[in-house]
């Protein structure tokens, strides 16, 4: 069963897609049909660690045998830092950025085009046509707002005196005992005779 290029492309969008799940930055989708011999794609997939480069690898092939594709062949499996997995017409390169440093990957494929992977981000909706005679809308009244409580402030505490209370009848025996001084009773005025 042979393939269309838009096959292949759909399985490496597929792949890149798999391995940006599992963090794999950064993932360059090449074009190389009609200019190799050996694939339409390549899709390549930096990676910071062994236990990465394992996640990816695996990430990739379940995500295709998902869509009932499986890999031809694989390379590079007891690798540490490098593996190739071959879909006949796209090959997957899945890496650690010091092996590409060193082996100057980039550079291999420089001369092909890239492919967009990525999804887009959803378009906004068109807006509906306006008819011709615009009527005014309905006002509906307004929502009321209810406002969040906030936590009441604490207040530092007043200490209060406590103040006894008396009952009537001692409270006017207070005031005898105080009231006890002598008091001055007032002279009667004198009355003075007129005399004639």
């Amino acid at each position: 069963m042979t393939m269309s290029k838009n096959e292949f492309k759909k399985i490496a969008v597929i792949a890149a897609r798999a391995g940006d799940a599992k963090k794999g930055h950064p993932i360059v989708v090449y074009d190389l049909a009609g200019k190799s011999p050996l694939a339409d794609y390549a899709v390549l997939v930096a990676v910071e660690s062994a236990p990465q480069l394992d996640a990816v690898e695996e990430e990739i092939s379940i995500k295709l045998k998902q869509d009932g594709i499986y890999c031809l062949h694989k390379d590079g499996m007891r690798s540490k830092n490098w593996k190739v997995l071959d879909y006949g017409g796209v090959l997957v390169h899945v890496y650690d950025i010091k092996a590409a440093e060193f082996y100057a990957i980039d550079k291999v494929y420089s001369d092909f085009r890239t492919v967009e992977w990525e999804e887009a981000p959803a378009a906004k909706a068109a807006p509906a046509a306006k008819p011709a005679i615009e009527k005014p809308a309905a006002r509906k009244p307004a929502a009321k707002k209810i406002a969040a409580k906030k936590p009441a402030a604490k207040k530092p505490a007043v200490k209060k005196t406590a103040v006894k209370k008396t009952a009537p009848k001692k409270a006017a025996a207070k005031k005898a005992k105080i009231s006890k001084k002598p008091v001055k009773k007032a002279k009667p005025a004198k009355k003075t005779a007129k005399k004639k």
